[in-house]
């Protein structure tokens, strides 16, 4: 095709008129979002998987870092690196707080940064369980260091573990797009809001949908598919949502939730409890429970429901 063919199939397509419709709608938007003159930056996706990438290497050096680290260079590697991150978080931290226009951002984000940091051993202790939990609970696992490299479950955890210290500290936004990130990567979807214990293994994982109030106990094992949900979502006099109650489940230590169970409302899952396949419960049920779809049906026939 030549020049003059090609500018004129462009002109064609009406890019012109599409430029200026998308500008009014652009400026009407941020006009409703009263972010019309000078709109903030958000955190950035990109920066934020660089950032994690680096902190899943600086808690596991040997295994997730440079390939050829020696004993000599560990600790200097992790430090180098640490300190680039850290930087580099504060940076999208400060652009949440500016954005949602908090006082003096600059200050409370060297604040959450810090206090972010001092959490990294704890994390490092809480993930060291959920591996030898993924390890003792797979008879596939062959050792703790294939765990942590193959199984998608362990990688939605390092990003929970450090996307819920985010959260707590007053950065939503930005553990937000950490655990959105570990969705889009391993099918698994886990609110940074949620409070999860030691020792907690995700099998397989595709599926897994764990909400933003759920609370879950130690030594916890769940399957794919499985839904830790909200029953209902509970509207003002307004008719708008109302955010943040308690709405999610609270399992407690060494439950089993088998693939593509749906538990949903602020229930309780009593400690040692086994929940079945294809489960719906809506329901608590006390410790030592083990509910399968017989036993729901049962329970919903004999009480009149289902009929």
């Amino acid at each position: 095709m030549s020049d003059f063919s090609y500018q004129h199939a462009r002109q064609d397509w009406g890019v012109d008129e599409l430029v200026i419709r998308l500008r009014h709608l652009r400026l009407q938007s941020l006009e409703t979002r009263q972010r019309r003159d000078k709109p903030p930056k958000l955190p950035s996706r990109k920066e934020l998987q660089k950032i994690l990438d680096g902190l899943s290497a600086v808690l596991f050096p040997n295994r997730l870092g440079l390939p050829d680290l020696n004993d000599e260079g560990i600790d200097y590697f992790v430090g180098h690196t640490l300190d680039t991150l850290l930087r580099e978080l504060f940076k999208q931290i400060r652009r949440e707080l500016v954005f949602v226009a908090v006082d003096d951002a600059y200050q409370q984000a060297v604040t959450i940064t810090r206090e972010f940091a001092k959490h990294l051993p704890e994390v490092r202790t809480l993930l060291d369980s959920d591996i030898q939990a993924a390890y003792e609970g797979d008879p596939a696992a062959r050792s703790s260091d294939e765990v942590l490299v193959c199984y998608p479950g362990i990688t939605a955890v390092i990003h929970h573990r450090l996307a819920h210290i985010l959260h707590q500290l007053g950065a939503p936004l930005v553990a937000r797009i950490i655990s959105e990130i570990a969705h889009s990567a391993t099918g698994i979807d886990i609110h940074p809001g949620a409070r999860i214990g030691e020792s907690f293994f995700i099998d397989h994982g595709t599926g897994v949908v764990i909400g933003e109030t759920a609370v879950i106990g130690r030594h916890v094992r769940v399957y794919q598919a499985v839904t830790l949900g909200a029953k209902r979502f509970l509207k003002d006099d307004d008719g708008i949502l109302v955010k943040g109650n308690a709405r999610h489940p609270i399992v407690e230590d060494d439950v089993v939730i088998y693939a593509g169970a749906t538990i949903l409302g602020r229930i309780t899952i009593g400690r040692g409890s086994t929940i079945g396949g294809n489960v719906w419960l809506t329901y608590s049920v006390p410790p030592g429970s083990n509910i399968t779809q017989a036993h729901v049906r049962s329970e919903l026939f004999r009480d009149g429901g289902g009929i």
